[in-house]
């Protein structure tokens, strides 16, 4: 839900306005701020008012429990501001703006939305914690630069990266041709807000199995103007600055971003270094056009530790693996993404925004076993059309649109005579691979949401796929070339929401969908490089049940769901040699699972603030129907998941200081099919605390020290499942967290 301020002069002495929700209720108690001193609230009519004392243009904050804090600039020429609910809470007469569409999943069952405040609670490189805090997804760290995101168990077979899951940056697709996504690319001081859908419920988006990431970059409200800048020291070398310019008015919108980031890392070959800029804009022709832009560059250098064994986890967890530290392995990334987008509204009802798009990645990594040389560019385009109507007297919409993408990945595999290099590291020596691929995919869709009755809504929606694959290999000549197409079957897609709103504090909501994901090219690919034709995408369907409850005026909520997925056609990856793997489809898997969020807020009239929140899950994720190589591993726990993941914290302010503690428990999961290894469950606890200060009326500043991981645990942040030892070494299966580390930062901000 959005509340809007109204400010206006009252009778050319005092200032008047007026907070109310999107339906125009007024809201009460609605505090107002000036220089951090409260200087008004509202009253049961949504009216405050500012003393005619007060010398405009004024910066003013707007606080209340259920809504984000917003600072925002009041003038003459500027007199509407919009807050953003902590919550959303489910109004089913609420009236979508289709132009959002992009950026928003608009699914209307709840989803999961982490906020920048939320980012701000942790360390500024830290991404995977504030994502860890949600229930049913799990991002295992395995560097920086090295994360896999599970979402209710799908994905935990991916051996390195993320895949069965679509993300979107501010509306453009940033999943490449064979459904692979790396969130390190974005600063996490640059991201507004980060939206989880779980499961194939947002028809737009492709329906994959694991869901839908939709990030979006900060942007300064409107008559906002201002410059900020944030240094952050810390352990192990690390050093990062980042500095952002924005501006806003009623037809342009610009925000810049600059960040470098650099770290000597607390394991054997693990610096990092990275620069990054990002460009948003929007402009206004008029009140029925406006087009948008979007660059994202992203330049960065990490070495790779890579995954250790038991033995040298337990003597010594700073160490690199023994081939990666001899090679000096590393990996050299220049990404950059490019989208444009123009939305036109025929009318007040009925809108359309079109997008396109390129990305480009350049990679270069030395590895013990080969180097990899490879870059990728993409492009595509996407619509989408959302048209409001009614249906049985209540606000209804539709959307449909499509979108097309398609990249060509050239790589080429090189022999590495690190061994014989005195010690320096990589050296190229003989091409052993030469190949292209070409990846095309159509994603076409449509939503319909109908309000039946006041309480009770339902959305159905339906996606289309399409996706083929080209292969073309340029080293091999004769009977020994692999060129090879293949186009997969079309799959549809359908999926059911259906909410029931009780009370204004009350719903309950149920969800039917289905969903797939293909397998990569590689993954189609038999030990002798030539494609399987009989390898096809998981395909499953998605049943979910849920409740939300808001009590105690809003102060305390609860949210509860269980869900079932069922997955046919499990893509698994036997491994055949050193980093070689081929795909298969083993079998089927049931993933089920509990999930609880709790979260209390109170605000006292003396400054003080106290929220505690707890987060959980417990899951069951299961073999049902798995034989590898004549060994049945039915009915066993699927591997790399914990049946529990448990998180929580407290946060407590006073006035200019906060402090925000959390902690993370990790229980153990299998780390091989026949589950007869496990890894050690685990508890992380982490600190901040931070003090901000209004140094004049439009000069910000913010002092903030945090400490990770306070109680020194020795854990892996993350695992290598069903690893091989190859002659008589140990199989690798650890990557090392982070032991006991401190950071501290100093924030400035000037508005203008």
């Amino acid at each position: 839900m959005i509340i809007t301020a109204f400010i206006m002069p009252l009778n050319a002495q005092n200032s008047q306005g007026k907070v109310q929700d999107a339906l125009g209720t007024p809201l009460s108690d609605v505090s107002v701020f000036i220089e951090n001193e409260l200087i008004s609230k509202t009253d049961a009519q949504g009216i405050f008012i500012l003393s005619q004392a007060i010398e405009l243009p004024i910066t003013i904050k707007l606080k209340h429990p259920n809504y984000y804090i917003r600072t925002v600039r009041y003038s003459k020429d500027n007199s509407v501001f919009e807050l953003t609910a902590l919550e959303t809470s489910l109004d089913l007469e609420e009236v979508l703006i289709s132009s959002t569409y992009q950026k928003e999943s608009q699914v209307i069952i709840p989803t999961a939305k982490i906020s920048s405040e939320k980012f701000e609670e942790f360390s500024p490189i830290d991404l995977t914690s504030a994502i860890n805090e949600t229930p049913g997804v799990y991002i295992q760290s395995g560097a920086i630069n090295t994360n896999r995101i599970v979402i209710r168990g799908v994905g935990s077979r991916t051996l390195y990266g993320t895949n069965k899951i679509r993300a979107y940056f501010n509306g453009i697709p940033i999943t490449n041709g064979i459904g692979e996504t790396a969130i390190d690319a974005f600063d996490p001081e640059d991201i507004g807000n980060l939206e989880i859908v779980k499961g194939p419920k947002a028809s737009q988006y492709g329906t994959n199995l694991g869901g839908t990431l939709l990030l979006n970059s900060k942007q300064a409200l409107e008559g906002e103007t201002y410059f900020k800048s944030n240094l952050t020291v810390g352990s192990y070398g690390l050093i990062k600055n980042n500095i952002s310019v924005a501006t806003t008015n009623d037809k342009l919108a610009l925000n810049l971003n600059y960040d470098h980031l650099k770290s000597d890392g607390f394991r054997e070959n693990s610096n990092y270094n990275r620069k990054a800029l990002l460009l948003t804009s929007n402009y206004t022709f008029d009140a029925k056009n406006d087009i948008g832009l979007l660059i994202n560059y992203t330049d960065y250098f990490a070495q790779i530790p890579s995954s250790i064994s038991k033995t040298a986890f337990n003597e010594d967890p700073s160490q690199a693996a023994f081939t990666w530290n001899a090679a000096q392995g590393f990996e050299d990334n220049k990404q950059v993404l490019i989208g444009l987008n123009y939305t036109h509204r025929f009318t007040n009802n009925f809108s359309n925004t079109t997008s396109i798009f390129y990305s480009y990645l350049d990679h270069y990594e030395p590895r013990p076993f080969n180097i990899l040389d490879e870059y990728t560019n993409g492009y595509g385009a996407r619509t989408l059309f959302a048209k409001d109507f009614k249906f049985l007297n209540h606000k209804a919409n539709l959307s449909f649109g499509a979108e097309i993408y398609s990249d060509q990945y050239i790589w080429k595999t090189i022999e590495n005579l690190y061994d014989s290099n005195a010690n320096n590291g990589s050296l190229e020596g003989q091409l052993l691979s030469d190949n292209i691929e070409n990846r095309n995919t159509l994603n076409a869709f449509a939503t319909v949401t109908l309000p039946i009755t006041e309480k009770l809504k339902a959305q159905l929606g339906v996606n289309f796929n399409t996706t083929n694959y080209k292969f073309k290999d340029d080293f091999n000549s004769g009977e020994n070339n692999k060129n090879a197409d293949r186009d997969f079957d079309p799959i549809l897609a359908p999926n059911l929401n259906v909410l029931y709103q009780f009370t204004p504090n009350t719903t309950i909501y149920v969800n039917v969908s289905r969903g797939f994901n293909y397998p990569s090219i590689e993954e189609t690919l038999t030990p002798e490089g030539v494609i399987n034709p009989d390898l096809g995408p998981e395909t499953g369907f998605n049943y979910e049940i849920g409740s939300e409850l808001f009590l105690l005026d809003r102060k305390l909520k609860f949210q509860l769901s269980a869900y079932l997925l069922d997955i046919d056609n499990l893509l698994v990856a036997d491994r055949v040699g050193d980093d070689q793997y081929i795909g298969r489809n083993a079998g089927k898997t049931e993933h089920k699972g509990i999930e609880l969020s709790a979260s209390y807020t109170q605000k006292f009239s003396n400054g003080f603030l106290l929220s505690p929140y707890i987060n959980a899950e417990i899951t069951d994720h299961r073999f049902i129907d798995f034989v590898d190589d004549q060994t049945d591993y039915s009915g066993h726990q699927l591997t790399g998941v914990p049946k529990v993941k448990i998180n929580g914290g407290l946060q407590l302010g006073f006035k200019n200081v906060n402090l925000n503690t959390n902690f993370l428990h990790i229980g153990d999961m299998p780390l091989n099919d026949a589950n007869t290894l496990s890894s050690d469950a685990y508890t992380v606890f982490n600190t901040k605390l931070a003090y901000k200060n209004s140094i004049t009326k439009d000069f910000d500043i913010e002092i903030n020290i945090g400490v990770n991981n306070f109680t020194d645990k020795q854990y892996a942040s993350s695992v290598l499942i069903n690893a091989v030892g190859f002659g008589n070494s140990e199989p690798r299966y650890y990557y090392p967290g982070m032991p006991r580390n401190w950071f501290s930062g100093i924030k400035i901000a000037y508005s203008i």
